[in-house]
């Protein structure tokens, strides 16, 4: 049997990887400085996050909105976000997160300060190799110490608009 980490609920892959990455990058710090080795994380962990969008995408044989929303369970599973659902639509979905169990366990690690390179980069850059016609807008995260996280996705329709020739 062959192990996929994919089948790990997102929670468990996000805290192993929190482990081994964790240390690994406090070194890093130590060596090259805080800033360089967050730039250098956040660029590999940014590519990753592309690549398994356009992989989801192809998995579900989709890109467009309503299946990538419809296919969110796995960010949720084990009650790592409570959220709450205020637009849902065809081109719009979106929702507040005010519980993210993912910025409670970097917090409990001891790597607060990486929880938004480990995850929440991930989120504008999972969505771009979805489909680069959906956005993404979110202003403020739990794990940057807001009372909560906005998400807004809609499509990008401006390809689509038609521009009137003026005589």
């Amino acid at each position: 049997m062959v192990f996929d980490p994919n089948q790990m609920d997102l929670i468990d892959r996000r805290h192993v990887e929190a482990l081994v990455l964790g240390p690994l990058l406090r070194e890093f710090q130590k060596e090259i400085g805080v800033e360089r080795t967050n730039e250098i994380a956040r660029n590999a962990i940014s590519k990753i996050a592309r690549e398994q969008g356009a992989r989801f995408a192809k998995d579900i044989g989709s890109n467009n909105l309503e299946d990538y929303v419809a296919n969110k369970d796995a960010w949720r599973r084990q009650g790592a976000l409570e959220v709450e659902i205020l637009e849902s639509s065809a081109d719009r979905y979106s929702f507040d997160v005010s519980r993210c169990k993912y910025a409670e366990m970097y917090r409990s690690l001891g790597y607060g300060d990486l929880g938004e390179i480990f995850s929440c980069t991930r989120d504008f850059e999972f969505c771009s190799g979805f489909n680069p016609e959906v956005q993404l807008v979110r202003t403020q995260t739990i794990m940057q110490g807001a009372s909560h996280c906005d998400f807004r996705y809609s499509m990008d329709k401006s390809d689509q608009l038609v521009e009137s020739d003026p005589e």
